[in-house]
């Protein structure tokens, strides 16, 4: 594995997102002095949250799987989820969805569960497909995990090169993975709705099921096997804790620190410098910062990327006693369209041929439901509904994302759209069961790919590059820097790619190449299967 040659006692670490916590930490660990620059003025990157007037939301993702990666970050400076007041919680179901003629079904991380759901809806036989589907998710995750997600490629020659990498990579190829993941779902459960459920998550990746390789089996197996969780207080609460972490090891969490430029002697960076003056000398640097906006720390990134599909987000609060007649209660829901296939061609098309969504599908988020700590009791007289006159109103937190096109694909005028297409959604959930959503979900902001733009990140995605063959594994943005000795890059633009788990791995592996402790190059496949039973039992 390549490193940092030459000191890299003094590290600085650009961007207080998971991937920048989490190499911090291990550097820390490893003995270097770190120092985290952070623009906003409390860590969190995609991760973070949005206040509005007597409440904040989380503003980022909101699906976290592979939790034990935060244990392991907190681990390496010997802490804990309690010694640093992190409290994550399982969700059962992962989500609830609907389809487009009303049937309802639950995402449960637990086999047997999961199967008798799918008894339930779609009966025996589909139920006995799902086993199956779950033991190919299951083998592809194990061989790809280890040798592909968490390890540091030096080339694409490694896969042939290194022989545990030859051998997971035969494995990989005796389960078909580098075939289409819709199909494969699709051949094995034989339902188009269930075939869903196990295949949307490629989105998460950029990509179309019909499109995505197989290998990407991993995501849906770490989101409907592993289990998604939520941390108590939100998302925002993992950064909010690593960076607890951090700076009790003896680490400097600079807040309201915008970096505006880099030094560099020949090929080293020798320093950062911040809008408010100062200076901050270093040995190595990390930057965590959108693969968009690299050229503002004197980086290249590869010509050619392809973005994947963005998102509109809008973000505010419902009155609690509006959402409870909704026809699904449920921390995630998702709202499934007749249309599957052509969404996915409208919103990933390439350049120049982008569209909204015709027949949309949607993610509701309703993290009250789980952590009742969020509700939002508001001062407003009303009478309830058994006629007594009550002092105040609860409300709950809510987002709606929909995905849409990346502005390459479609250069929307998203400063005008954007309203004018949140009302459109509101309207199709009002018709589909989702009473009083129009007129009482209070938005207090909202994201499109105009506004991801202006935070640099590539064609207005928070999803970062797609992972096309070409852009993935091997064949992603490394993480060392062409033209520069001691920069290393961390993120979902460079490897391992997009999602909670993967942004804190590429954290982990972004350290690697500064310390040269090939203990966090990669787990072997033994620590592989310690860490999937651990979410299975």
């Amino acid at each position: 594995m390549k490193t940092v040659a030459g000191p890299t006692d003094r590290v600085v670490v650009v961007g207080a997102g998971l991937s920048g916590l989490a190499a911090a930490l291990h550097l820390l660990a490893a003995g270097r002095q770190v120092a985290i620059l952070e623009r906003d003025d409390r860590p969190g990157g995609r991760v973070g949250s949005y206040r509005g007037p007597d409440y904040e939301i989380d503003s980022g993702a909101t699906i976290l799987t592979v939790p034990e990666l935060i244990d392991e970050a907190l681990a390496a400076v010997g802490h804990t989820r309690d010694s640093v007041g992190l409290k994550i919680l399982d969700l059962a179901p992962a989500y609830r969805a609907r389809f487009a003629d009303g049937t309802g079904i639950g995402v449960y991380s637990d086999e047997e569960q999961m199967a008798a759901e799918i008894t339930r809806v779609r009966g025996a036989a589909t139920a006995g497909r799902y086993r199956r589907l779950r033991g190919w998710l299951k083998d592809v995750y194990e061989a790809e995990f280890g040798q592909f997600m968490d390890t540091n490629f030096d080339s694409p020659l490694d896969m042939v090169r290194i022989p545990e990498k030859r051998v997971a990579l035969a494995r990989l190829v005796r389960l078909g993975a580098f075939g289409r993941l819709g199909p494969k779902v699709g051949r094995l459960v034989r339902d188009s709705d269930v075939a869903r459920l196990f295949s949307f998550q490629a989105l998460f990746a950029g990509m179309a099921p019909s499109q995505a390789l197989g290998v990407y089996g991993a995501i849906p197996y770490m989101d409907t096997c592993l289990g998604v969780t939520y941390p108590e207080g939100g998302m925002r609460a993992i950064a909010a804790a690593l960076g607890r972490a951090f700076t009790a090891a003896g680490g400097t969490l600079e807040l309201n620190a915008e970096v505006i430029g880099v030094d560099y002697r020949g090929r080293r960076a020798t320093a950062v410098h911040t809008a408010d003056g100062r200076v901050f000398d270093c040995d190595a640097l990390v930057v965590t910062a959108d693969i968009g906006s690299l050229p503002r720390f004197g980086l290249r990134h590869r010509r050619g990327l392809r973005a994947s599909p963005s998102a509109m987000v809008a973000h505010g609060t419902i009155p609690a006693a509006v959402a409870r007649t909704w026809p699904v209660q449920a921390h995630h829901t998702i709202e499934f369209g007749r249309e599957w296939d052509r969404t996915f061609a409208e919103i990933a098309a390439r350049r120049g041929h982008g569209r909204l969504m015709s027949d949309p599908s949607l993610l509701l988020t309703r993290p009250a439901l789980t952590d009742p700590t969020l509700y939002i009791d508001r001062a407003e007289q009303h009478i309830d509904a058994e006629g007594h006159l009550r002092d105040t109103v609860r409300h709950e937190p809510l987002s709606l994302l929909a995905p849409c096109p990346n502005l390459d694909a479609a250069p929307l005028a998203w400063d005008q759209l954007g309203p004018h297409y949140l009302r459109e959604l509101l309207a199709v959930l009002e018709a589909r069961g989702y009473q009083g959503i129009s007129d009482h979900f209070r938005v207090d902001h909202l994201d499109t790919p105009r506004t991801w733009r202006a935070k640099g990140m590539l064609a207005g995605t928070p999803f970062s590059a797609a992972h096309l063959f070409r852009q993935t594994g091997p064949f992603r943005t490394r993480n060392l820097v062409a033209g520069r000795a001691n920069v290393v890059l961390a993120g979902s633009g460079t490897v391992p790619g997009v999602g909670v788990p993967t942004v804190l791995l590429s954290g982990r592996l972004a350290a690697a190449r500064i310390t040269g402790d090939a203990r966090h190059a990669g787990f072997g496949s033994s620590d592989t299967g310690a860490l999937s039973s651990a979410h299975t039992h």
